[in-house]
């Protein structure tokens, strides 16, 4: 098992969650994060001052999937969030040890099942 971590822009997030929800992945955190990075600062002007903001907003997504589905889930976050400019954001992928499902005390990949498409089902 993998987690996916990903920064990106706001704007990126809405068509990244429709393609991993057609994909068969609807389960994401989801968190309003602010950094720094290569993106540096913006310098506002506010009452006649000057004020540098060096920690751009940014959306981070985690997503815990079985490791076969790990290129699919980055493809799509790249494919989606690259605007080829400098503050595109980050992904990581990282290693999960183990997960449980609370509810049913299920462990392992048994609680990462991937669902199938349903955005075009009948309601």
């Amino acid at each position: 098992m993998k987690m996916v971590v990903a920064y990106i822009r706001h704007e990126a997030f809405e068509p990244i969650r429709m393609e991993l929800l057609g994909l068969g992945f609807p389960s994401l955190s989801i968190t309003e994060v602010k950094g720094s990075g290569r993106q540096k600062g913006i310098t506002e002007h506010y009452r006649g001052a000057e004020i540098t903001n060096y920690l751009r907003p940014k959306v981070k997504i985690e997503c815990v999937v079985e490791t076969k589905d790990v290129p699919a889930i980055v493809d799509t976050i790249l494919r989606h969030a690259r605007t080829g400019s400098i503050g595109d954001g980050k992904v990581f992928v990282l290693p999960v040890e183990e997960a449980y499902r609370i509810r049913t005390g299920e462990s392992g990949e048994e609680t990462l099942q991937a669902h199938p498409d349903t955005s075009n089902a009948p309601a």
